[in-house]
């Protein structure tokens, strides 16, 4: 007779980052220093990127404070060149998360070719190279990764004065899905964070507009703006374990924006 296994229940994948490496581009303040905060809180030794040196160091500081593994890189991701050279000169990065972005609203008729190549030139030429700098390294080191970008519900859907800005991340959602297929078989998984209206120093003089304000208010059903806080258990889960399987995605962190 065939002795019988046991039953074993099912375990939850571990959310701890320990032993793996961070970059987060964009952190200086807002979405992006949330989410390098999360990373690092939960063990992954984290490198802020951003253009502000000073700002930077400041956060730095306060990180090495609670003891977490940290350091910091100065560049802007719109160089391509000098970008892709600090990556390649550092250790392979485990996870990247791409927060590094910018806006510039306007009516599609009054557009001007600078401030479209301005917001093109961040938001997709920027994001492209560094998810392919990352992703070039991890290949080269034969180790896997997971790259995030925050994207927007505005990758998904369309809104008036914002043509430029949602063609971008309309893009960045296309290669994702590419980037995707092509990596997925070296265990490199790329997603994205498509976030709603959230309170930072960017979204403030949007906020302070009554229009804007009730018109934003009438598409979140959850019936609250979005908080930085909202965003760092979604990086965490994109980058952990839990989300092995899971890549060519979007995660929707919009309070029922899209779902209208």
């Amino acid at each position: 007779m065939t002795k019988k296994e046991p039953f074993r229940l099912p375990r939850m994948p571990d959310f701890r980052l320990d032993g793996r490496r961070a970059l987060v581009a964009g952190a200086s303040s807002g979405i992006g220093l949330g989410c390098a905060v999360a990373l690092a809180q939960y063990g992954a030794e984290v490198t802020f990127a951003a253009r502000r040196g000073a700002m930077l160091r400041e956060i730095t500081a306060a990180c090495a404070a609670e003891r977490w593994e940290v350091g910091l890189m100065e560049t802007d991701i719109s160089d391509v060149d000098a970008t892709a050279k600090a990556v390649a000169e550092a250790e392979p990065f485990d996870i990247l998360v791409n927060s590094a972005g910018i806006g510039r609203h306007s009516s599609a008729l009054e557009t001007t070719e600078a401030e479209f190549d301005l917001v093109s030139g961040l938001n997709i030429k920027g994001a492209y190279f560094l998810a392919q700098a990352v992703a070039r390294r991890l290949r080269e080191a034969k180790r896997p990764g997971s790259l995030i970008t925050i994207s927007s519900q505005m990758g998904h859907a369309g809104a008036a004065e914002r043509a430029v800005y949602c063609a971008t991340k309309h893009a960045v959602e296309g290669f994702t899905k590419s980037m995707a297929l092509e990596w997925g078989p070296y265990g490199i998984r790329v997603n994205t964070i498509c976030p709603t209206f959230i309170h930072t120093a960017l979204t403030a003089p949007t906020l302070r507009r009554r229009d804007q304000l009730a018109w934003i208010m009438s598409r979140i059903c959850v019936g609250r703006l979005g908080k930085v806080e909202d965003i760092m258990g979604a990086v965490v889960f994109l980058a952990s374990d839990a989300s092995e399987m899971i890549t060519g995605s979007a995660l929707m962190v919009d309070g029922g924006w899209t779902a209208a």
